[in-house]
């Protein structure tokens, strides 16, 4: 009987995209980054450089997974979709995570109480 797996998240291949300029900005991305003042290079630096916090293997239409670095004293979270098909990364959103909503690391979220 088989199993309907869904895609997983490809950190090393989605990094390679990216590197090799096979990427894409949603447009919610590119109003979330004029709102916020964040640089498309502070972006592909948390990508790239930063830590995977989690993995969305069943996000539609491709897994995702959210990225944290810390750029220019800013913590910064990064959405991205990766079709591994097409190898195409896609920037989904750009926030810089509450100290409401995230621990003083800005990595873990709080309890509710």
């Amino acid at each position: 009987m088989a199993t309907n797996h869904p895609p997983m998240f490809d950190q090393e291949l989605c990094k390679k995209a990216i590197l090799e300029g096979n990427y894409e900005w949603k447009k919610h991305t590119l109003q979330r980054m004029a709102e916020r003042n964040v640089l498309q290079g502070e972006i592909i630096e948390v990508v790239l450089q930063g830590e995977l916090l989690n993995s969305y293997n069943f996000d539609k239409p491709f897994p995702s997974a959210l990225f944290f670095k810390i750029v220019n004293q800013r913590p910064l979270h990064v959405v991205v979709a990766f079709n591994k098909e097409e190898s195409l990364a896609s920037i989904i959103t750009v926030y810089e995570p509450s100290i409401e909503i995230f621990e003083t690391d800005f990595k873990t979220k709080k309890k509710l109480k």
